[in-house]
């Protein structure tokens, strides 16, 4: 039975709560790291301060340095807003949306032994496209990179590809073998919560884009259905 708009658009709310609780560690620690050094910052200031003498110069250079790290706590902190699919945005380089979501990911995969690798063709360039809508591409390449880490068997990497000229290819590499199995499994979604095909595809058609998958591959369009 064809799912109601409505009841794709649960399933895709979601997938993009899923999504974004697999993302949350890399962006709490964007918010974290300039909190603790800080912290840091503040102690040796508040030593300075009390001591004997007081060595201006070096006050200044942690105050500076707490004021940069406060910056770099604001922008990670706005940086949220990038999440809701409302806000309007100036669009997203492809180049740059590979970069922010293997950013995010990388440290996940790792840890189950799975290497992120992207093609030289993506890397960034001056005359680059900006597609709209970053919030929405960033939710369904974060859908493909999950549906890939969970679904593809003994998934040993995830090559990303340019796929023509607005499109994105990502496949599945098997395990070398006798490579060594992954340390740790926290970061795999239970069976439950797995990113699979229906669910990628809910994701891809509520958000306006067309997905093509098989088991060990798939291509997204960057560009929305008409």
């Amino acid at each position: 039975m064809k799912s109601s708009p409505s009841a794709r658009s649960w399933i895709a709310a979601g997938v993009r709560h899923e999504l974004l609780t697999r993302a949350l560690p890399a962006l709490r620690h964007d918010m974290a790291a300039p909190v603790s050094v800080i912290r840091m910052a503040l102690l040796m200031l508040k030593r300075q301060i009390g001591a004997a003498t007081v060595d201006a110069a070096a006050c200044e250079e942690r105050v500076g340095l707490i004021d940069s790290q406060v910056s770099e706590l604001v922008e990670a902190i706005r940086s949220l807003r990038d999440w809701e699919l409302a806000t309007v945005d100036d669009g997203i380089t492809r180049s740059a949306l590979v970069a922010q979501c293997v950013t995010l990911m990388r440290s996940a995969f790792d840890l189950h032994g799975v290497a992120l690798e992207t093609d030289p063709s993506l890397a960034p360039s001056d005359d680059e496209h900006l597609w709209p809508a970053a919030a929405a591409l960033r939710y369904l390449f974060l859908g493909a990179m999950g549906y890939l880490h969970d679904g593809a068997d003994e998934a040993g990497a995830i090559r990303i590809e340019a796929d023509g000229a607005n499109a994105l290819r990502l496949t599945a590499l098997p395990r070398e073998p006798g490579a060594s199995e992954a340390v740790l499994d926290a970061h795999r979604a239970p069976r439950a919560l797995a990113i699979d095909a229906v669910a990628l595809q809910n994701l891809a058609e509520d958000l306006g884009y067309a997905v093509a998958l098989d088991a060990a591959s798939v291509r997204l369009v960057l560009v929305t259905r008409t």
